[in-house]
């Protein structure tokens, strides 16, 4: 199992991956496209060219999950654009990804707020 929390980094490449691609495929557009480790614990989210699918790389300290979902009918509507690699998410907007959803018009709460501490 994969355990998604709010310290979870999450990153999302804006180019579309060759889906033929394996474990090892997406670990190598990990580290020379995304510049990141594939084994520092975040999830890597790639979707095919025509956005039927993604595709979620994991690694738990142990081996790697490779988890995919695939539309029955339509398309996901959103996916990062830019000349960025990749894009970070939140872990509420992973979830709205994969739902179909527009990630970039969700409202969560800050990450961080300041505690005002009574003098």
């Amino acid at each position: 199992m994969i355990a998604v929390t709010a310290q979870t980094r999450i990153w999302v490449a804006t180019e579309p991956a060759d889906f033929r691609c394996g474990i090892d495929g997406l670990a190598r557009v990990c580290r020379q496209v995304l510049k990141t480790d594939p084994f520092g614990g975040a999830l890597f989210v790639f979707r095919n060219r025509r956005s039927t699918s993604v595709k979620i790389l994991a690694y738990d300290g142990r081996g790697f999950w490779l988890c995919q979902k695939r539309l029955s009918k339509g398309r996901f509507r959103w996916w990062p654009q830019g000349s960025e690699a990749s894009l970070t998410l939140e872990a509420h907007q992973m979830q709205l990804l994969l739902a179909g959803g527009d990630p970039a018009a969700a409202q969560g709460a800050p990450l961080w707020r300041p505690v005002n501490v009574a003098v």
